[in-house]
């Protein structure tokens, strides 16, 4: 990351355009950003493939594929399973916006617009057979369709994985963003972007809009520039989007005549209000007399989806424990063999609402790991609540081994089965020493969980007011959908024993 502890400060310049930057019937110059391109033809073919290898798959299982085209040449049913159904395929999902480069490779979008597709496409054979009165193998299709929504969802699993990785190792495939605003608002919209390498933004540039004597002086990751033309800035610098930050899209008409200025340059225009950490669904945008109101439901924290969130946490406890019999025993087993005393380990912690349980964990650390505590203390090399050491020296071998595999966590099932805890949710504390005053309080509305965002992010390796604002923004966005995208992400952590110490 480049560091500099200056900005530099240009005469303001005017404005280049007033509301008629080109001529309206001139044509737009290609957006600066490409990398979509090549990705998109990818997605293409690889839709169309996985389209065409389900009707191959369907043909060669069902030998009742071709009824409806007995009548017809051979010829005309292959075009019809090879190239027609999965042309349809595609142009359906054009059509749906799945190829749109702004809900490619980050959220749930992508996804939603392909099962559209599928309604779609199912919709759509079911109308040609009855219009023309073709009497389908209905098993055929079925399969045919199922099994190319399957393969399509699968394809852009594989794709954006690679597209993630690309970002993460060489920085490539995304945006280079110019941020506009003050020093501090900017910033945190660094901070936030730069979080995750595979969102793909990449902050080369900050345009301050106010706030230049203050910001003298001062060290920051990229350099800042002030009283400059901002599309003359972005294209110096390589840029190919401008983020306009926090106050600065609260300027009257400011944002207004910005957007005048790039139309025609392929430069993006994007906004990010001062509204953090609230995800999507929750927020609509309704005009109101050419004012954007941006409305903000409140968190879903009851009703239906919370009582399928509690049914399916006891059923899959239930059925957890019951098959994990055999091997609670072994790991029982191995702790008394490695240190005499009581397998598991109970401790009180805070639950929902503030109400106290005591957790079920199987022990890893010797029966006299409190007493040893006190002299380990200044050798915390975690912020917090909590004591983390990586190599703890209380934790005997086989507990080493269980806490990197998370297999120390498995008993508090027990605690799922009886409502205490849940599946996924907001890690739990430690009731003697937690401080749940303020925002931290907030976690305590949902049942803490097994898992959570926290492990799924870098477990210990956060820090303690990184793992509070996960805590905080999984309480205030959850919904089924996201607890089912944590537990999935929750396999690949445990199997990489990523953060676990």
């Amino acid at each position: 990351m480049r560091h500099v502890d200056s900005f530099e400060i240009q005469p303001p310049t005017p404005p280049s355009h007033n509301g008629v930057p080109r001529s309206a019937w001139a044509r737009a110059r290609r957006r600066v950003s490409r990398w979509h391109r090549p990705y998109i033809l990818f997605l293409l073919l690889l839709d169309f493939g996985a389209a065409a290898l389900a009707s191959f798959l369907a043909v060669q299982i069902f030998e009742q594929a071709a009824s409806g085209f007995r009548d017809a040449p051979e010829a005309w049913f292959y075009t019809v399973a090879f190239l027609l159904l999965p042309l349809g395929w595609v142009l359906i999902l054009w059509g749906n916006r799945a190829y749109d480069r702004r809900y490619l490779g980050l959220g749930p979008d992508e996804f939603k617009r392909v099962i559209r597709s599928g309604l779609a496409v199912a919709a759509t054979v079911s109308f040609l057979a009855f219009a023309t009165k073709t009497t389908l193998s209905r098993w055929t299709v079925g399969f045919a369709l199922l099994g190319a929504l399957l393969l399509i969802l699968l394809g852009r699993l594989i794709a954006r994985a690679a597209l993630h990785g690309l970002r993460r190792r060489f920085g490539h495939a995304g945006h280079r963003m110019v941020l506009v605003g003050t020093l501090p608002e900017c910033l945190e919209v660094y901070t936030t972007v730069t979080r995750h390498p595979s969102v793909g933004l990449i902050p080369v540039a900050i345009h301050l809009t106010d706030g230049y004597a203050a910001a003298r002086g001062l060290e920051t990751p990229v350099p800042v520039y002030a009283g400059r033309d901002v599309l003359a800035l972005v294209r110096e610098v390589g840029g190919d989007t401008i983020a306009v930050c926090g106050s600065a899209s609260a300027e009257p008409g400011e944002l207004r005549r910005l957007a005048w200025q790039l139309e025609g340059s392929g430069v993006d225009l994007v906004v990010a209000p001062q509204l953090t950490d609230i995800a999507g669904p929750r927020v609509h945008i309704r005009p109101i007399e050419g004012l954007p109101l941006l409305h903000v439901e409140e968190p879903t924290l009851s009703g239906p989806a919370l009582l399928v969130k509690n049914l399916m946490d006891r059923v899959a406890a239930g059925l957890g424990l019951l098959m994990l019999v055999p091997l609670f025993a072994a790991i029982a087993l191995a702790i008394r063999i490695s240190d005499p005393g009581p397998v598991f380990f109970r401790q009180p912690r805070v639950g929902h609402e503030g109400r106290t349980f005591r957790v079920w964990k199987f022990r890893t650390m010797y029966v006299d790991a409190e007493e040893r505590l006190a002299g380990l203390v200044d050798r915390n090399e975690t912020d917090g609540m909590l004591f983390k050491m990586k190599q703890d020296p209380r934790v005997f071998p086989v507990g080493r081994f269980l806490r990197a595999t998370s297999l120390d966590e498995l008993p508090q099932l027990i605690n799922v089965l009886w409502g205490e805890m849940s599946l996924v949710g907001p890690r739990p504390l430690p009731a003697d020493d937690g401080d749940f005053l303020g925002d931290v309080r907030r976690r305590l509305l949902v049942r803490p969980g097994m898992t959570g965002l926290w492990q799924v992010s870098g477990r210990s390796d956060l820090s303690w007011d990184e793992a509070v604002r996960l805590d905080l923004y999984y309480v205030d966005n959850w919904s089924l959908a996201y607890d089912l995208s944590i537990l999935w992400r929750t396999v690949g952590v445990v199997l990489a024993r990523k953060g676990a110490y």
